[in-house]
C-alpha cells in the first residue's frame, strides 16, 4: 500500500505544479515584458559662474511616488553664467544652445511637446538685478526667446529668491535620500525615523543653509513651513549674498590690495596683473570701492603663503558685534540651534574633496580640516602645480576657499566637533547632482503631494498575481505530502 501511496506522489506533485504553471500562463505580461512610459522634466540652473541644464525622468504612472525622479543627464552651458552678458544680453540666450540642442537628443521626440522647460537664476542675477534692473529683465527675456524657439513646455525663466534656493536644495537632497516616506515591500508607505538631512550649499555669489527646526524662528523671515506627503515641516533657511565662493575671493584681493600689497592666501611664487576693474565692479566691493580708480589699470600681485594672514583676512567678512536675537550665526542673522545631520555640497564639496583626493589629508574631524586649511596654505606653486598639474586656473585659490569654508563652518554657523561628525561633503545623491534643481522643479510640477499617499501599490499587479498562485499551490502540494505520510503510517509495510 505504502508503494502505492509513493508512487502516486510525484503525479500529484506534477500536478499542483502544473496547476500553478498554468494559472502563471494567463497572468498579462504586457507590463513585465515592457518598461513603463517615461517622463522629462528640464531645468537650467543659471548660477552666477555657470550654467548648467538638468534632464530628469519618472515614470509617468507614479508621478506622485517619492524617491522615483532621477536625473537623466546633464550638460555644462560653455562660458559664464547668464548675469556676465549684461552688456550683450543676446550673448545670454546664444549661449543655452549647444545644451538645448542635447536635450532634443536626451529626450524622446515623441515626449518634446509634454516636457516642461524652465530657467531659474541664483545670485548672480540677484545681484545683477540689484545694481541695474534694466539689465537684469534683458538678460532674462533674450534667455527666454531662445528657450521658446525650442519645442518643449517652457514654463518661464526667473530669479529665484534667497529663501527657494535654500528651500529647494533642502527637499532635493532629502527626497533624494528618502528622508521624507518611503515604502515598504508589501507596498506600505512609511515615515523614516532617521528625519531629515540639514542642506548646505556654496555657490559662486552666495552661501545657504537650511534644516529642520523645532522651534518657531525668533526673526519670521528665515523660516518656512512645508507639508510633503501629509508632514508637517519648520523649516530655518538662511541664504548670505556676497558669501559664495566667487565673491569671498573677490572681496580678500580687494583687502589684500589694500592691507598688504600682496596676497597672503596665494602661494609663494605665483603672480598676475589684476584688472582694478574686474575687484571693484561687484557689489560686493562696494564699501571697499576707493573714491577714485582708474578701472582699465592693472596692478601686479604676488601671493606669500601665509596661512594665519590669510586666516585674517578671513575673519574679517564675519562680523560677530551685533545680534538682537538670543542667537546668531554672523552679521546679526539669527540661527537656531544646529539640529541633526548635514549634507554640504556645491563648492563646500570640491573644497575638501580636493583636501581629500589631491591633497590626500584627512578631514574628518574640524581639527584635521583646519590642519589640511594650513597644510595647502603652506604650499608654494610649484609645489601645488607638481600635485595637480591640470588645475592649474584654480590652485591659486584653494588656499583662500578651503580657510573660507572651515571658518565659515565653525565661527559662521557654530559646528562643534560633535555637530562636524554629522557632515557629509557630497556633490551626488545616487546618479542625482544634489542642488536646488530638481526639489524646484518637484514643486512647480507638483511631484511632491501635500497629502499622505496612503496605501498603494508597491509591486506591479502581475507580480501580486504571481506570489497569490504561488502561494495558492503550496498548500495544495502540502496536502498531497500529508495524505502520503498518512497512508504510509497505516500500511503494515510501512512497519
Amino acid at each position: 500500500m505504502a508503494g502505492k501511496a509513493l508512487s502516486l506522489l510525484p503525479p500529484l506533485l506534477l500536478a499542483a505544479a502544473g496547476l500553478a504553471g498554468l494559472l502563471l500562463l494567463c497572468v498579462p505580461t504586457r507590463d513585465i515584458r515592457e518598461p513603463p512610459a517615461l517622463k522629462y522634466g528640464i531645468v537650467l540652473d543659471a548660477g552666477s559662474s555657470h550654467t548648467s541644464m538638468f534632464i530628469y525622468k519618472w515614470p509617468a504612472d507614479k508621478e506622485n511616488d517619492t524617491g522615483i525622479v532621477g536625473q537623466h543627464s546633464s550638460c555644462d552651458v560653455r562660458g559664464g553664467g547668464i548675469s556676465s552678458y549684461a552688456d550683450s544680453p543676446s550673448g545670454a540666450g546664444q549661449s543655452l544652445v549647444e545644451c538645448l540642442n542635447q536635450a532634443l537628443r536626451d529626450v524622446p521626440k515623441e515626449r518634446h511637446a509634454g516636457t516642461p522647460l524652465y530657467l531659474g537664476a541664483t545670485a548672480g542675477m540677484r545681484l545683477l538685478n540689484l545694481t541695474s534692473p534694466e539689465a537684469s529683465a534683458n538678460v532674462l527675456a533674450a534667455a527666454t526667446q531662445t528657450l521658446t524657439q525650442y519645442p518643449f513646455d517652457f514654463r518661464g525663466a526667473r530669479i529665484l529668491s534667497a529663501q527657494d534656493e535654500g528651500v529647494f536644495g533642502w527637499v532635493t537632497a532629502n527626497y533624494l535620500l528618502e528622508n521624507f516616506i518611503k515604502h515598504g515591500w508589501v507596498g506600505q508607505w512609511f515615515r523614516p525615523k532617521k528625519g531629515t538631512l540639514g542642506a548646505m550649499d556654496l555657490g559662486g555669489a552666495s552661501t545657504q543653509i537650511t534644516f529642520e527646526t523645532a522651534s518657531p524662528a525668533e526673526d519670521p523671515a528665515s523660516e518656512v513651513q512645508l507639508r510633503l506627503y501629509g508632514q508637517h515641516y519648520r523649516v530655518y533657511t538662511h541664504s548670505f549674498l556676497c558669501y559664495g565662493r566667487d565673491q569671498v575671493l573677490r572681496r580678500l584681493l580687494a583687502s589684500a590690495l589694500q592691507t598688504h600689497g600682496f596676497h597672503p592666501c596665494w602661494p609663494k611664487g605665483y603672480s598676475t596683473h589684476v584688472l582694478l576693474q574686474d575687484v571693484y565692479e561687484s557689489p560686493c566691493t562696494a564699501a571697499q570701492r576707493p573714491q577714485t580708480f582708474n578701472r582699465s589699470t592693472k596692478v601686479s600681485l604676488s601671493g606669500s603663503s601665509d596661512p594665519a594672514l590669510c586666516r585674517g583676512l578671513i575673519s574679517e567678512l564675519f562680523n560677530f558685534s551685533s545680534c538682537r536675537f538670543s542667537r546668531c550665526s554672523f552679521n546679526g542673522i539669527f540661527q537656531p540651534p544646529l539640529a541633526g545631520k548635514f549634507i554640504a555640497f556645491s563648492a563646500f564639496f570640491y573644497t575638501v574633496d580636493f583636501l581629500r583626493t589631491v591633497m590626500g589629508l584627512p578631514v574628518a574631524t574640524l581639527q584635521q580640516l583646519e590642519a589640511a586649511v594650513v597644510t595647502i596654505c603652506n604650499q608654494t606653486w610649484s609645489e601645488l602645480q607638481a600635485r595637480a598639474p591640470g588645475e592649474r586656473a584654480r590652485l591659486p585659490d584653494y588656499c583662500a576657499g578651503a580657510t573660507f569654508v572651515q571658518q565659515l563652518l565653525r565661527r559662521g554657523y557654530g559646528f562643534d566637533e560633535r555637530a562636524f561628525g554629522g557632515v557629509t561633503f557630497q556633490k551626488k545623491a545616487g546618479d542625482t547632482a544634489v542642488g536646488w534643481a530638481l526639489g524646484y522643479m518637484l514643486n512647480l510640477t507638483n511631484l511632491i503631494p501635500a497629502d499622505p499617499p496612503g496605501l498603494r501599490k508597491g509591486t506591479d499587479f502581475s507580480s501580486w498575481v504571481v506570489l497569490l498562485l504561488l502561494f495558492a499551490a503550496m498548500p495544495l502540494a502540502a496536502s498531497v505530502l500529508l495524505l502520503h505520510r498518512a497512508r504510509s503510517a497505516k500500511s503494515p509495510s510501512a512497519i
